[in-house]
């Protein structure tokens, strides 16, 4: 009964065949990496020390950006508003 609708409608796929897909995409996205980072060269102990290497700074680069990158958009922000007239309100104003 599936494989009649399957191949009446030509939408349906094999679960198995998307995941295949997605399996080769994956090795494929890896061997992009490795070519661009010229990391194919590399012996295994020194594809893992660059690897570790790798992801630590993007780690770091991540973090920081999460961290860091809100507080100046919102100074940034302040900084910009107060120079196009929209004074902040007075603090005595908001104790009345």
């Amino acid at each position: 009964m599936f494989t009649a609708f399957c191949e009446v409608s030509q939408s349906c796929s094999d679960p198995a065949m998307d995941l295949k897909r997605v399996k080769d995409y994956i090795y494929w996205l890896y061997y992009q990496y490795l070519l661009i980072s010229c990391s194919y060269v590399l012996e295994p102990w020194e594809q893992s020390m660059f690897n570790t290497v790798i992801i630590t700074v993007v780690g770091m680069v991540v973090y920081t950006a999460y961290v860091f990158i809100p507080i100046h958009v919102r100074l940034a922000f302040e900084f910009f508003s107060q120079m196009f007239g929209s004074q902040p309100e007075s603090t005595a104003s908001l104790m009345n």
